[in-house]
């Protein structure tokens, strides 16, 4: 049995594409956790679409066993974590599950934004910070200077700043020797067994399988179980760890991470944040769990086929068992029966939209992005996610605002406030973090990043800017509903909110995107914007026309324009009949206008 003073529990924490996951594959080959026949870049990055993209989604957990020099042997508990701000949920959730996290840091590209947010998460639950330089074999690498912020930034001394390259190994060892010496053991407080489920996911054979940090106790096969919130019982069917393939283990004890897998089918027995504990000798007070995810951006997701309502049900409750920052409900608009969705920004929802076509074979619709407004009526203050509810005459309408966080180099610093100002942000702070990098805080409306800001951002600073932002609250602003008509009918789905004085801007490039987008038909189909009831901005997808003439061979003018007036009325009986199809493209344009 392996002592609770010989276990590790640690997370990679940094910002995107620092070297995280290539860091977490080299500190498995060095354990020899993975067959060399087996090994493969990205291995704890699970899903298609990870690979794809080149980043990590989910935080993977995996137990190693490492042997140092001295012949001592220690359990690894160790968590790759996600660097995106979209996926800081999945962050904070990996970090209450640990006592240490390696803050790694490109010597290239030194910190950035998401890398203060991150360790600033990992402060709050006081880990032990182990800094790492990375990627120090970089012809471009400024390590002085990046060792230099990291001594400012920590109050470390330089010598407890590791230097490594995670790609060539350089360096990854001793990385494991400072998690067994600086990260402190697990504490176990309690007799009475207590576990914290902090991931899940659904398995269509096993069921529900559940990831849980067990503070005290143990859990083995066959014990009768009670989710302490839930309040609901099964029994433990398999206990087990990733290492990095699930390994069925006789118990889990105090102190350790691994999964649990009770055969149950209602996915809504055992969630993310409670506590798990045995019947026998249950606790008296559950872990205290997580705060719910507050949803940033709302969209609504409707199948193409009415007929896979009940599928998309499913699916979303499914991927929710996975991704606890995901919210629904359902919906019903002009585009049918469908759900409204809150992601915690942008990338989530089109990573979200991506797994459910993929992994739940769904043809799927989204409507624009939008954020959570609050509109005073009659003195009541009514939440607003979809720019469709919003009433035709209110009081006030209030937007949310983040404070935002950028770090980029100093001759950078005007292109960066030009497009802050731009989106209607107010300056908050400007420091220089080093003689090179200056770190700029705003305010700004959520609505204004929420699509192409980012996009943005890396264009004007040729990709050496770095963003990270927390909600701050609701401030009155003047907003305006801008709908989209296509043949005289209201497409609830491309309504946005915006403020007044772009409401022209964004009306006009709505209506000549949908143009290009929209097959033509045999009658002419208008496409208007509209706001406060006036229309601000037309195209026209002009019709499809016959030469009715091509077969008169001179004669009378009076023939040709009865062949005329003919075609004109059938044209005109045609569009009072006649339905637009707006294809899935024209909605994906939408979201980029």
């Amino acid at each position: 049995m392996k002592s609770i003073e010989r276990t590790r529990n640690f997370c990679i924490i940094a910002h995107i594409d620092h070297g995280k996951s290539t860091l977490a594959d080299r500190l498995l080959d060095i354990t020899e956790a993975v067959p060399e026949r087996e090994r493969m870049d990205q291995i704890l990055d699970t899903m298609d679409i990870e690979r794809e993209r080149g980043i990590t989604i989910k935080a993977q957990a995996v137990r190693v066993l490492y042997k140092r020099d001295d012949g001592e042997e220690w359990t690894l508990n160790l968590i790759d974590t996600p660097g995106h701000v979209d996926f800081t949920y999945e962050v904070s959730r990996a970090i209450a599950a640990c006592e240490g996290a390696l803050l790694v840091v490109d010597a290239s590209q030194g910190i950035q934004a998401q890398t203060l947010a991150n360790l600033y998460l990992a402060m709050e639950q006081d880990l032990e910070i182990i800094p790492v330089l990375n990627k120090i074999d970089l012809p471009i690498a400024d390590v002085p200077g990046v060792t230099e912020e990291l001594v400012e930034l920590l109050g470390v001394d330089e010598e407890e700043i590791l230097k490594i390259s995670a790609k060539t190994g350089e360096g990854v060892v001793d990385v494991l020797d400072a998690v067994v010496d600086r990260v402190p053991a697990p504490k176990t407080e309690h007799e009475e067994t207590r576990g914290l489920v902090f991931d899940s996911y659904y398995d269509p054979y096993r069921g529900v399988v559940s990831l849980v940090r067990l503070v005290d106790g143990e859990l083995k096969k066959g014990d009768e179980v009670r989710a302490m919130r839930s309040d609901e019982r099964f029994e433990l069917l398999e206990v087990g760890c990733y290492s990095p393939k699930p390994t069925a283990l006789p118990a889990l004890r105090a102190g350790e991470v691994g999964y649990v897998v009770a055969g149950l089918k209602d996915i809504e027995a055992l969630r993310v944040g409670d506590t798990a504990t045995r019947v026998a000798r249950p606790a008296r007070e559950p872990l205290p769990g997580y705060s719910q995810a507050l949803p940033m951006v709302f969209s609504g997701l409707y199948p193409t086929e009415g007929d896979d309502f009940e599928r998309l049900r499913d699916a979303l409750a499914k991927l929710q068992l996975n991704d606890a920052s995901l919210f629904f409900e359902p919906e019903n608009s002009r585009m049918g029966f469908g759900f409204r969705c809150g992601f915690l920004g942008l990338l989530h929802m089109e990573i979200v939209q991506e797994r459910l076509e993929r992994e739940f074979d769904l043809d799927l619709i989204a409507s624009s992005p939008s954020a959570r407004y609050e509109v005073v009526v009659d003195g009541e203050v009514e939440v607003i996610t979809n720019p469709s509810d919003l009433p035709d005459s209110f009081e006030e309408i209030r937007e949310p605002v983040v404070r935002a966080t950028l770090i980029c180099p100093k001759e950078y610093v005007g292109a960066v406030m030009g497009l802050c100002h731009e989106r209607r942000g107010e300056q908050v702070g400007m420091e220089y973090i080093s003689t090179r990098r200056v770190q700029l805080t705003y305010d700004l409306p959520l609505a204004e990043i929420i699509t192409d800001f980012f996009d943005a951002l890396k264009s004007r600073t040729r990709g050496y800017a770095s963003f990270d932002y927390e909600p701050k609250g609701y401030e009155a602003a003047d907003l305006v509903k801008v709908e989209v008509l296509v043949s005289g009918d209201v497409v609830d789905a491309l309504s946005i909110i915006v403020h007044r004085d772009k409401a022209y801007q964004r009306g006009r490039a709505l209506t000549e995107k949908l143009k290009e987008l929209i097959p033509r038909q045999q009658f002419e189909v208008p496409i208007q914007a509209a706001m406060d009831r006036r229309i601000i901005a037309r195209e026209t997808v002009r019709a499809y026309r016959k030469d009715v003439t091509a077969k008169c061979y001179g004669g009378d003018i009076s023939r040709k324009r009865k062949l005329l007036e003919k075609q004109k009325a059938g044209k005109r009986r045609m569009k009072q009949v006649g339905g637009v199809e707006i294809p899935q493209e024209a909605f994906l344009a939408a979201l980029r206008v």
